[in-house]
């Protein structure tokens, strides 16, 4: 009799590539990016904060080549912020894709930690958030902080935590059997720290499977979360589907391997 093992929150969903359903390992990965060019995506563009200049560039307007392909990779610049972004929307998923940063850094973050990120579930218009992303949840793409959940534009979702204290400020760091908090808003720092060293690639991947969901860093467990929502017209409603976009804000970054697989 074969054996697997089945992981069960809130809804029976796989956690990681080793321990998965039956039915997900039937099922193929398929690639969101051919590794020639940025088929299946669209730019969009606002601006480099700092800068004075606040008009928006806009939707597959890039000037500047912000967003290319080399070497069959994603290179984002990172000068201009904004989004690389699936011209679909998905749900019931499993994603995961590889990155490694660059050297670049600019105005007004030339002296930070390197930023980027998976935003998931975006919908609406471009620019929702301070005139640069949708309207989505965002696992961290950032230096020793990869795999955070970040709001934008209001997307909530509940998650176990516990209080910590981490350069001196108390924040709430997510904690299997934790404090449940609802509607959070906010950033939640991830479980753990298991990003490589600058300059090597990094495998991240994402599982949303009805209203919950799973970051995963290298290999790792780092986030879980449910009860998916947005608020429309001032009534909270489930947000279980949309977009996906990898940001541009102010480093140089690459990106490579980007699958999905349906549950």
């Amino acid at each position: 009799m074969k054996k697997y093992i089945v992981i069960t929150l809130t809804a029976a969903f796989c956690l990681t590539l080793t321990f998965c359903t039956e039915k997900e390992q039937q099922k193929e990965w398929i690639s969101l990016f051919n590794g020639v060019d940025l088929e299946g995506w669209e730019t969009y563009l606002s601006y480099q904060p700092g800068t004075g200049d606040t008009d928006i560039i806009g939707v597959n307007r890039d000037p500047e080549g912000i967003f290319s392909v080399v070497d069959g990779t994603i290179r984002i610049d990172g000068r201009i912020w904004g989004a690389l972004t699936t011209v679909e929307a998905y749900e019931n998923y499993h994603l995961r894709l590889k990155f490694k940063w660059g050297e670049k850094r600019y105005p007004p973050r030339e002296n930070d930690l390197r930023d980027s990120g998976l935003l998931y579930h975006c919908v609406g218009p471009h620019g929702a958030q301070s005139d640069h992303w949708m309207r989505s949840h965002e696992s961290q793409i950032m230096e020793g902080n990869c795999g955070d959940y970040h709001s934008l534009d209001g997307a909530s979702i509940d998650i176990e935590v516990d209080s910590v204290e981490i350069d001196g400020r108390k924040v709430l760091q997510y904690s299997e059997g934790g404090r449940l908090v609802k509607d959070v808003r906010q950033r939640i720092v991830k479980s753990g720290t298991y990003e490589k060293p600058h300059g090597e690639w990094n495998l991240m991947e994402l599982i949303v499977n009805g209203d919950s969901v799973v970051h995963i860093m290298n290999g790792q467990v780092v986030l879980r979360a449910t009860n998916s929502s947005q608020t429309v017209n001032d009534s909270k409603v489930p947000l279980t589907k949309g977009r996906i976009q990898l940001q541009s804000e102010a480093a140089e970054i690459f990106y490579k391997d980007i699958e999905i697989k349906f549950l």
